[in-house]
């Protein structure tokens, strides 16, 4: 048989497979094929229970936003409902997908209409037949606080999920979740040796990754002396410095920043690649605030993002902006900045990215400019370009064997 007639052959056995399936899909009854009897099993009105969510691999998980439920940290995913369900999904061997919803009302509405698996935030036992819309039957299961009458929520539908949510969830969870992720947002949590902010005072040496500063500062035209005082609030001038996040080295980049930034996932904890990568990070978040004129002000907005992430600095720009305030001056957005972690404002309509562990973020920035401003007396580079030859680069590379 020739090409063309194979070609043929095949068009026309899918076209009439095709045809048989739409007239029977939906009704469950098996449906021949040219590959034999198959069955039909998905159809109208079926429920994802357990087995079926196993064999598609992934749990849809339906939530709301906030601290004590899901939120982004410096590119992970926190909150208590979260973590739980990542423990959940691990268990029966499937990934995880999140879906934020606007309000209680709105996650039983999508979970009645099978839009999702679980409703991971604690709801009344007595609410759940109030709140539920539609002809699905919702129950009350798995995670929750007896004393209060409080649980997540499945279908009803979904006796095996529901049998299974039981059988993994134990009441102590909760208190241990909790426990790991304060330690988690804690200094703690970062594995790092803590060296001295000044390397010798004297001679006006503050690391002995001075040179590099000085080398990848310049083309961002930053003081070299505002990196070193990012490095030491970053990883105190550990090289080695890692976070529970995944954060490495010097400069604490994350994995998935350095692959967008062109840094191999093994010169992570180079020195030189990691601060030269950082460099390129800041020179990026710099230009993406190319609306705030004033250079010493865009400063303040660009440690903000490295900290807190840039759409979480532009969604208090926007509240800042709406309340007649001055969105380019971070005396102004950092008020904001503090008040996305209180539901009021990162509930917003005008928040597209949610909450966020503002009072971290301020005190980052403060605590840089701080120690930028203690450096100030160091020679070697003016605010903004450095003066550091070449030469002088190569030389101090050389005796501190960087």
């Amino acid at each position: 048989m020739t090409d063309k007639a194979t070609f043929m052959w095949l068009f026309a056995w899918l076209t009439i497979a095709s045809a048989m399936v739409s007239c029977n899909a939906g009704d469950g009854r098996k449906i021949e094929s040219p590959w034999g009897v198959v069955n039909d099993s998905a159809g109208v009105g079926d429920s994802f229970d357990l087995d079926r969510i196993q064999a598609n691999g992934e749990i849809i998980v339906l939530t709301l936003g906030g601290p004590d439920s899901y939120y982004d940290y410096r590119g992970r995913h926190l909150g208590l409902q979260y973590i739980l369900c990542q423990r959940f999904a691990d268990h029966i061997g499937v990934g995880l997908r999140v879906e934020v919803c606007r309000d209680t009302t709105d996650i039983l509405r999508r979970l009645a209409a099978d839009d999702g698996d679980v409703a991971a935030c604690f709801v009344s036992d007595n609410d759940v037949a109030v709140l539920s819309p539609g002809t699905r039957r919702l129950q009350s299961c798995g995670v929750g606080i007896d004393s209060v009458g409080v649980h997540w929520v499945v279908s009803a539908d979904k006796p095996n999920l529901v049998e299974a949510l039981n059988g993994w969830y134990r009441p102590e969870m909760i208190a241990e979740v909790r426990k790991e992720e304060s330690f988690m947002l804690s200094s703690a949590s970062v594995k790092r040796r803590v060296h001295s902010p000044m390397l010798n005072r004297k001679e006006g040496i503050i690391s002995r990754y001075d040179a590099l500063f000085m080398t990848y500062s310049q083309p961002i035209r930053w003081d070299w002396r505002l990196m070193a005082a990012q490095c030491y609030q970053e990883s105190t001038f550990d090289p080695s410095a890692q976070s529970w996040a995944g954060a490495c080295g010097l400069m604490q980049i994350m994995p998935a920043t350095a692959t967008r930034l062109g840094l191999s996932h093994d010169k992570l904890f180079d020195p030189e690649s990691n601060i030269a990568a950082a460099a390129r990070f800041l020179g990026q978040l710099d230009r993406k605030f190319s609306d705030i004129s004033d250079r010493g002000e865009r400063l303040n907005f660009v440690l903000a993002s490295y900290n807190g992430g840039y759409h979480h600095i532009r969604d208090a720009m926007a509240l800042a902006r709406r309340d007649g305030r001055d969105q380019h001056r971070w005396a102004d957005v950092s008020r904001y900045v503090l008040l996305l972690s209180t539901p009021r404002y990162y509930q917003d309509p005008i928040v597209k990215y949610g909450y966020m562990r503002g009072s971290e973020t301020v005190d980052y920035v403060q605590r840089i400019r701080q120690r930028w401003q203690s450096y100030s007396g160091v020679r070697g580079g003016t605010a903004g370009v450095s003066v550091m030859t070449p030469r002088k680069a190569k030389q101090q590379k050389k005796k501190y064997q960087i």
